[in-house]
């Protein structure tokens, strides 16, 4: 029997907003019944009345017309094709516009000789896997490391919101999301965000997306009981014999989790690569807060062992004090990079 991993939460002196009886919140999305509909980019474009991305087809770029998350899509569904094998017997072109070899089962949807082989449509079916994504609000939140002037802060759900008004524009935000979310205005300069709703949140209400998602793909809710169902969800696919749905962001050991634990996180089914997403996550800053401090205490030891051998060695010329200071001072470096070394192993 797997050990219980506690559900992950943000210190209390990081929420800047306080509401008694408020609890963590977060999205659930489950790729699995996810169909590529959109209906979450256009709920959540209406109720932030963002901008439209345009509906042009880009070069390798299928039916998403979005392309990223950006400054102006907080909701983006990914459509991701699955490519044939090298070796799969290509379609006779000419045949198919010609009007021959097609499956029996084919149907005229136009009147006007455009069959469609219905069969063979809905095996290619399969080829495609979609995933809605969206900001993860982090329990180790990078972008709010960064932020200089208090423009992202930590609501009283514990969520990571982008307050537009304080934004400087400085661009800080954008390269410590490792999940590359942030994004700055091309209008104004300022970054944006999504903000799970917190507008909609402060009045009981679920967030656009989820509320306009047909398939719950998208589940919204309390955090620790979300975590539960995505947990539930996974043991009922492996008992149906989808032994490779997995849960991205939650659930994982303290030592494994990605940014401290996502506060929006996934039910997948293939890599994360897959998906765009990274396999391994972390704030910059809380990714390297060991080894500069491990850092610092060598260099501040090393300083403290030269003070020492410019009183010691002048008026008694006592070296074994100075070469121990500076036998700590290099121990200390070694285990910074032993620390580095094995941190590279790891990955």
């Amino acid at each position: 029997m797997s050990p219980v991993v506690p559900v992950p939460h943000a210190p209390p002196s990081e929420v800047s907003v306080r509401r008694d009886g408020a609890q963590r919140m977060g999205f659930f999305t489950d790729t699995t019944v996810c169909i590529g509909c959109k209906a979450c980019e256009v709920a959540c474009k209406q109720w932030n009345d963002l901008p439209a991305d345009g509906s042009v087809f880009r070069r390798g770029g299928s039916y998403d017309h979005t392309g990223s998350l950006g400054a102006a899509t907080w909701r983006h569904v990914r459509f991701v094709e699955e490519l044939e094998p090298a070796d799969a017997e290509l379609p006779d072109l000419v045949a198919i516009a010609e009007g021959k070899g097609l499956a029996s089962d084919s149907v005229d949807v136009d009147g006007e000789g455009a069959p469609v082989d219905v069969a063979a449509a809905v095996r290619d079916m399969s080829r495609w896997v979609f995933m809605s994504d969206v900001c993860k609000h982090c329990t180790n939140a990078g972008c709010m490391d960064a932020c200089p002037t208090g423009a992202l802060v930590r609501t009283e759900f514990e969520t990571v919101v982008l307050q537009a008004d304080v934004c400087n524009g400085c661009g800080y935000c954008i390269p410590s999301c490792p999940f590359g979310v942030v994004d700055r205005d091309h209008d104004d300069g300022r970054a944006a965000k999504c903000t799970l709703c917190y507008d909609r949140l402060q009045d009981g209400l679920e967030p656009a997306c989820a509320k306009a998602c047909p398939t719950d793909s998208i589940q919204f809710g309390p955090y620790d009981e979300l975590v539960d169902v995505a947990r539930r969800r996974v043991t009922k696919l492996h008992e149906k014999g989808r032994t490779s749905a997995y849960l991205y962001g939650a659930g994982d050991m303290e030592d494994e989790q990605l940014a401290g634990g996502l506060g929006a996180f996934f039910l997948l089914t293939e890599p994360p690569e897959r998906y765009g997403l990274p396999a391994q996550a972390d704030s910059p800053i809380q990714e390297n807060v060991v080894p500069a401090t491990l850092a610092a205490m060598g260099a501040g030891l090393a300083a403290a062992a030269g003070v020492a051998a410019a009183f010691v060695l002048p008026r008694r010329h006592d070296t074994s004090k100075v070469v121990a200071g500076l036998a700590l001072a290099s121990g200390v470096a070694e285990l910074v990079t032993d620390w580095r070394r094995s941190r590279r192993r790891a990955a």
